[in-house]
């Protein structure tokens, strides 16, 4: 996708997961662009069910550290994607984690009076898919300011001990992110055709 004359397009295609930082802060007028870029993302019902978590110096320690330990729990290949997810952790200058709030599922329930089943699995995917567009959009503000980030989906299978280490309550997890000056630039990775993903119907 190449489009120099349109600076959304030309920051989308410029976007792509950095693993290594140097040891350089972000600014805090950056990372609250990145935060507020985040919040303007569309959600469900507008409810904004979300909630986003700085994680920086000692506590981002500890976070890495509870990683590399709990990765010893899983298979071989789990076990090395969460042992490199602490790495990139802890080389981060600052980590944010975007947590679920439950109030969308809260209310979704109290809407349809109904407690558990359909009506629990759609507000459920709803706040994932409001809070997959927030992590986007800090993703590309962030592309926009010269950040480099690394979205760590591998972080679900650890998603209670994540929550618990930092004080949140039990509930839908959606990410974690690394965020500051790439150790060495690389380019974006290669994408399939639009041939092979596009089907139109008439």
């Amino acid at each position: 996708m190449q489009n120099a004359s349109n600076e959304t397009l030309k920051t989308i295609a410029e976007r792509h997961s950095t693993r290594v930082f140097l040891d350089k802060p972000v600014p805090e007028e950056d990372l609250i662009k990145m935060l507020a870029a985040a919040n303007q993302a569309p959600s469900a019902h507008n409810q904004q069910a979300w909630k986003f978590i700085v994680i920086e110096g000692q506590k981002k320690a500890g976070l890495s550290a509870l990683i590399s330990a709990r990765s010893q729990d899983f298979p071989k290949a789990s076990a090395a994607l969460l042992r490199m997810a602490a790495r990139s952790i802890s080389s981060a200058p600052v980590v944010i984690a975007v947590a679920n709030s439950g109030e969308l599922i809260k209310r979704g329930k109290e809407l349809f009076e109904m407690d558990s089943g359909p009506v629990h699995d759609f507000f459920r995917t709803m706040e994932i898919q409001s809070s997959s567009a927030a992590v986007e959009n800090m993703l590309i503000a962030a592309t926009s300011l010269g950040i480099a980030t690394v979205w760590l989906g591998i972080m679900f299978l650890i998603k209670d001990d994540v929550l618990e280490y930092l004080d949140e309550p039990k509930g839908e997890f959606m990410a974690v992110i690394c965020a500051g000056y790439p150790e060495k630039e690389t380019a974006s990775p290669k994408k399939r055709h639009l041939n092979w993903l596009v089907k139109r119907l008439k």
